[in-house]
């Protein structure tokens, strides 16, 4: 049986801070409002996608107060490094308005050694500066999570900062148990982005017989595989409806013989894979 959960359930990050298990990606101001309004309260944006002054508008344009909102950005893979993470997070405190960012994550594990180190460091004093609540990686593979966790442990306290999430893409045909027991083993959340994997796997022939036992959509049953993973998912959608359809996830739930079903044991990502990226690189 797995725990019950709803629209408000949320995880406990090594920081301290929670984060809403569902979330929400997407670029429009007015999809993001509606989310919001929808009872969505985690939003996750980039440097990258360009969308973190739309989104941060978005978010707060409902009136929800700040405290109950969880947003995140990301340092872009050309700015992995000291200099560039640090003007990367108070160009987006500048963009958006806000006074701090709940989640600040290294967008890819590029940069090499010194680049992403630095870049790790950079957010570490942004967390002391109270600019940034947590931290976090973006497709990082066990190799460039072992490669900071070394780091650390010859750091000083002060210095050594908190990891508490790995953002990766995250579904039935993409498991990644060896990054999903690393990070459970040290207390690292798991944030699912493609969840739906792009829409492109909506028509295969394991969601169709779920979908219908629980008269629910192949997209709720992948993003219930997500919650019942225990990974903060991270669906994006550009119309009202699908983000309504959404999170109508809660009313259900697969037994143990439905998620062994989804176990695919495949290794099949829907777009790139930096996890798999050199250390060098």
């Amino acid at each position: 049986m797995a725990k019950q959960l709803d629209i408000n359930s949320k995880l406990k990050l090594s920081s301290g801070y929670e984060i809403p298990l569902l979330g929400y990606a997407d670029v429009a101001e007015d999809v993001t409002d509606h989310a919001i309004k929808s009872g969505y309260r985690h939003v996750d944006s980039a440097t990258v996608y360009r969308n973190e002054e739309p989104s941060a508008k978005g978010m707060l344009k409902s009136g929800v107060p700040r405290e109950q909102l969880f947003f995140t950005s990301k340092v872009p893979p050309r700015d992995v490094n000291y200099d560039g993470a640090k003007k990367c997070v108070d160009e987006s405190l500048r963009k958006t308005g806000l006074s701090y960012i709940d989640l600040y994550l290294l967008h890819a594990p590029y940069g090499g050694k010194e680049g992403r180190l630095g870049a790790w460091q950079a957010l570490v004093e942004k967390v002391q500066e109270g600019k940034v609540r947590s931290i976090g990686v973006s497709n990082y593979g066990v190799h460039h999570l072992d490669e900071l966790e070394q780091w650390q442990k010859q750091q000083s306290k002060d210095k050594v900062g908190v990891l508490s999430v790995n953002q990766v893409e995250l579904h039935p045909w993409l498991a990644r148990p060896d990054i999903v027991e690393w990070c459970e083993k040290r207390g690292v959340v798991l944030e699912a982005y493609s969840p739906l994997v792009r829409s492109q796997r909506m028509d295969d022939p394991l969601l169709a017989p779920l979908a219908k036992k629980h008269s629910k959509t192949p997209a709720q049953i992948l993003l219930r595989w997500g919650l019942q993973k225990n990974f903060v998912i991270l669906p994006k959608s550009v119309t009202h409806n699908r983000i309504e359809e959404n999170k109508e996830i809660y009313d259900f739930e697969l037994s143990k013989e439905d998620m062994e079903a989804l176990n695919t044991k495949q290794y099949s990502p829907s777009a790139w894979d930096p996890t798999k990226s050199p250390l060098s690189g």
